[in-house]
């Protein structure tokens, strides 16, 4: 069994102190109820306060309630439960069209993480997995999703990283990157030209969400031997219909 950290545990005893239908808490109830040193509390309490999971009522010193922070954690989750589920009923649809490999993902630092993929009907093998985390510089959708960054930021991603490579294909100089992204950019599409799994190429296209905010990429993954069924155009026209799809049942107007 996996080692868990007491001083988390506790943390997260106090937050769940006040998941029910408490809304405030004192130290010494919390001290009263967990059974925890006074100093503990306090250095625990202090803690949640300065990264924002507590706060202190303002008009009574001493008291602690849930902090702004979890409304963001919370909605996130949300966000991301909606995503996945609309996200899946589109790739499904899409699937059916093409026969071919349906993800949806979205970015976290420098990774893509896929949050949906619906299986091709054909014989195919994919180095992706639903939950799975790949470097975003080797994906289509980790391309689009990166290319929404200012350069700044995507600079400050790699600053301390080297590009890793999945294939030869790979992309491997900072230089190249900037470069791609700003066709992404230009295009509004993103393409995967073996870049992270050898006879496979992807292409991918933002989906929004209600405030028009690109919160994931769609893509369509194809052999190279059947890419010409359709080509660039073709597939490229594909996912922007599925992606816009999605953004629809996120709220996107327009």
């Amino acid at each position: 069994m996996a080692r868990t950290v007491p001083a988390v545990q506790r943390a997260f005893a106090i937050l769940e102190m006040l998941t029910g239908e408490r809304a405030e808490l004192r130290a010494p109830e919390i001290v009263d109820e967990l059974r925890l040193p006074r100093t503990t509390v306090h250095e625990l309490v202090n803690t949640l306060v300065s990264l924002g999971y507590l706060e202190t009522s303002p008009i009574r010193p001493g008291v602690y309630r849930l902090g702004q922070k979890l409304v963001g954690l919370g909605m996130t989750y949300v966000d991301r439960l909606d995503l996945a589920v609309e996200g899946r009923k589109v790739a499904e649809q899409i699937v059916r069209e093409c026969s071919e490999t349906v993800h949806v993902a979205a970015l976290d630092g420098r990774d893509a993480v896929y949050l949906v993929k619906v299986d091709s009907t054909r014989a195919v093998r994919m180095v992706s997995a639903q939950g799975r985390r790949l470097p975003a510089h080797c994906t289509a959708v980790g391309k689009m999703l990166l290319a929404q960054l200012p350069d700044a930021e995507v600079d400050a991603l790699y600053r301390d990283a080297d590009l890793e490579s999945l294939t030869p294909n790979s992309i491997t100089d900072m230089g190249q990157l900037r470069a791609t992204l700003d066709e992404v950019r230009r295009a509004g599409v993103a393409f995967d030209r073996e870049e992270s799994t050898l006879e496979v190429s992807c292409v991918s296209a933002p989906v929004y969400d209600h405030n028009a905010n690109v919160v994931a990429a769609m893509s369509v993954s194809i052999p190279v031997t059947r890419w010409d069924e359709r080509g660039d155009e073709g597939w490229a026209a594909l996912v922007r219909d599925g992606a816009d799809r999605l953004s629809r049942q996120l709220g996107k107007q327009g």
